[in-house]
């Protein structure tokens, strides 16, 4: 069977309008991976009796363990409707919030996205959060409604009672499309039970339909209201109904093959010339283009090396091609073009535009990169992700003949996980981790204890950021040798601004031109807008504002390695800092070049900053994490109990049926224990998930002692610094 479908697969894909790509977005536990279980059975890679338990996209040992998703899988399955045969590449994306970045990647890659909801929790947040990404790519939603059964089983609703709840949970997915997809697309993209873009089932029972497949088959609720009664036979209506007829007939019916979504989506991710040769291959999905292709996710073969998985975009590539990483100005070659059948990888020798091939060979490529046979070709807009790593912990091998064991596994690990972050403390020498949340860095170690290697962790630690709340200056400080003085005022920066830097709208390397007109559009004044040295992607900006002084040119480079430093560590816990505004008021130098190099300039514009912001009000920032509990409504009390007693704040309680949904928000350095307290406190009956959510000043009743432990843990003096600390007097 599955020679065949290799072939029978090269041969359809030469038509274009015979391809799509689709993924699976939901939240977690809604029953994505036991939906492709049946979508993937059909296409005869699993045995059909075993689909729904098999989850056969989870193939990693963890996920089977933890029954849940940590890593996407591709899938290609062959599909037949009205006698026309399809070719579908399928992406199963994770739903807990700490892989969020890997659902983000693969969205790039797809050009419509099945988004799974719990018929009886309906749409959660993470639905939101994925779903408002997908409109984000221009990637078209239809909506599946899982779990059906529960309806009857559970709520035992009447087959009208039934279908109001299900409508409602409709127009609740409509109601985020109007609020956040493009005008344009608004109401094209609604989804109704009418025109058959939602489908219903059960994936655990196989069995699911539409609107078109109820007027082929005859089937109405009824019939599936008889099945879960006495006496009524779900396997029959599984086999008169599939489900994967259902899905991927909405698939196939809705969603656009991907010579038909190019044309709207390369305008939105891909910002070059759309009227140059490349920017025309890459609208009109050309084989006879240049090759262009955009990585979304890398995993390595313990026997072939790295793998890139991504989507081409235009032209072909074909094995032993000579391939230009456009971001990092590196070259390459591929060794050979796969594409994935279920879980197994299968050569190919050649794959054209539309596809989404996984290349061997390629060993320095990253996720996120643009791959092209044309070296100099503008790069795809980068990946924006939701939340930012928060949680920390650091890590040792237990002997040290394992270091370069460890030193692989960790190489390894950020290869495939762009979002896991990896520094070295130089002074300490201890290696650490940070993550999106404790779960997060827990699938990470036990990750590298896969690999053999024995490992001692600390506990998970918060990272924290300080910030300023007044403005302070011009304070002036001497370098060391007295020679020069250097002037230094700071203020908060505007959030607007600082949130353009850390997405990188604003940067370095753009034009001064396209700069002054951005910040003049949020109020910054003209001259100001002309002088800034310096964006720090942290959300920190270094504004020269001196008037006709000597040698300010060639002084530049140190006096922003002195910035620099500063906002990696800033002054109270030595914590990275953000949304801060420098202006460097006033500079002067001495007259010898030799005395004013950057071992003077350096230290001295670190502790202009460093003073300034010492009398700017500096505060602590922690992260906050939004919570949302689901409880039985006799528990909701104690729930409340639990958040406010951990510093946190109940924001709205709400009922779906019998559930309870709490939403609040919760300070992240006080959700370690928050499983074991969640449980004592409910017995076990409360299900939650918690989100990164803002950065929040810590209150002033608990700051003194924070900021001791921090610096006693980096092995400095319990007390911040003083102001006259940095600066000095005439």
């Amino acid at each position: 069977m599955k020679f065949k479908a290799t072939e029978q697969i090269l041969k359809i894909i030469g038509d274009k309008s015979h391809i799509r790509n689709f993924g699976v977005i939901a939240h977690v536990d809604h029953g994505k991976t036991t939906m492709s279980d049946s979508l993937l059975a059909s296409s005869g890679i699993i045995s059909p009796s075993v689909a729904g338990q098999a989850l056969a996209l989870d193939s990693m040992k963890l996920e089977q363990d933890r029954q849940m998703t940590i890593v996407q899988a591709n899938v290609t399955l062959l599909y037949e409707k009205n006698n026309q045969e399809y070719v579908i590449n399928m992406i199963d994306t994770p739903g807990h919030i700490d892989f969020t970045g890997r659902v983000t990647r693969s969205l790039r890659a797809i050009d419509g996205a099945v988004v799974v909801s719990d018929s009886v929790e309906g749409i959660m947040t993470q639905t939101e959060t994925v779903t408002r990404q997908a409109l984000d790519e221009r990637v078209r939603p239809v909506l599946y409604i899982n779990k059906i059964d529960r309806l009857i089983k559970e709520l035992r609703l009447t087959p009208d009672k039934m279908q109001e709840w299900l409508l409602e949970i409709i127009s609740n997915f409509n109601r985020l499309i109007e609020i956040y997809a493009e005008p344009e697309y608004r109401e094209e993209w609604k989804v109704s039970i009418q025109n058959g873009s939602v489908s219903f089932g059960s994936a655990k029972d196989k069995w699911g339909f539409n609107a078109d497949v109820m007027k082929e088959k005859g089937i109405s609720f009824k019939d599936i209201f008889a099945a879960y009664s006495e006496g009524g036979d779900v396997k029959a209506l599984a086999e008169k109904a599939p489900l994967y007829d259902a899905v991927l007939g909405m698939v196939v019916k809705h969603h656009p093959p991907p010579n038909v979504a190019q044309k709207y989506r390369i305008p939105k991710i891909w910002k070059g010339d759309l009227d140059s040769d490349i920017g025309k291959a890459l609208l009109n999905c050309d084989d006879n283009g240049p090759a262009v292709m955009m990585i979304v996710n890398m995993t390595v073969d313990p026997a072939a090396g790295p793998v890139a998985i991504g989507r081409l975009f235009s032209g072909k590539l074909k094995d032993g091609d000579k391939v230009f990483i456009i971001d990092t100005k590196r070259e390459g070659r591929i060794q050979s073009v796969n594409f994935f059948m279920g879980n197994q990888r299968e050569m190919v020798g050649e794959l054209a535009a539309g596809n989404i091939p996984a290349l061997l060979g390629l060993e320095h490529a990253r996720a996120g990169q643009t791959l092209s046979t044309t070296a100099g070709i503008h790069t795809f807009e980068g990946i924006h992700y939701v939340s930012e790593p928060v949680v920390q912990m650091a890590i040792e091998a237990k002997h040290p003949k394992d270091l370069p064991k460890l030193v692989e596994a960790l190489n390894r690990l950020t290869i495939e996980d762009p979002n896991l972050v990896v520094k070295i403390n130089e002074e300490s020498g201890e290696t650490i981790i940070a993550g999106m949340g404790v779960l997060h860095l827990e699938i990470a170690t036990a990750l590298i204890a896969d690999a053999k290697v024995e490992i001692v962790t600390s506990q998970p630690l918060i990272n924290y950021r300080e910030t300023i709340r007044g403005s302070a200056g011009p304070i002036m400080t001497k370098s060391p040798n007295r020679h020069n003085k250097i002037f230094m005022r700071v203020e908060p920066l505007d959030e607007k601004v600082a949130e353009m830097i850390r997405n990188n709208t604003l940067n370095e390397y753009q034009d001064k031109k396209e700069v002054q007109k951005i910040l003049k559009d949020v109020g910054w004044e003209s001259d100001e807008a002309k002088r800034v040295m310096r964006f720090d992607t942290r959300g920190n900006v270094f504004v020269d504002g001196t008037k006709g002084v000597q040698f300010i040119q060639e002084s530049t480079d140190s006096i922003l390695s002195g910035f620099e430093d500063a906002m990696k560590e800033g002054p109270l816990a030595r914590e990275q800092v953000r949304g801060c505004k420098f202006t460097f008021h006033h500079f002067v130098p001495h007259e010898d070049p030799a005395h004013r190099g950057l071992s003077q300039l350096g230290p001295a514009s670190r502790r202009a900053c460093m003073g300034a912001m010492c009398l700017a009000q500096p505060v602590l920032l922690e992260p906050t994490l939004g919570i949302e509990v689901r409880i039985p409504q006799d528990l909701i009390g104690n729930v409340a109990g639990v958040i406010s007693g951990k510093r946190g704040k109940v924001l709205n309680m709400e009922q779906k049926g019998v559930v309870n949904i709490v939403t609040g928000e919760i300070p992240a350095s006080e959700t370690f224990d928050l499983s074991e307290v969640m449980r004592g406190q409910t017995a076990g009956k409360a299900m939650w998930n918690t989100h990164f959510k803002a950065w929040t000043p810590i209150p002033n009743s608990i700051l003194p002692t924070i900021i001791g432990e921090i610096r006693k843990r980096k092995g400095l003096s319990p007390e911040p610094p003083t102001a006259d600390e940095f600066i000095d007097k005439e």
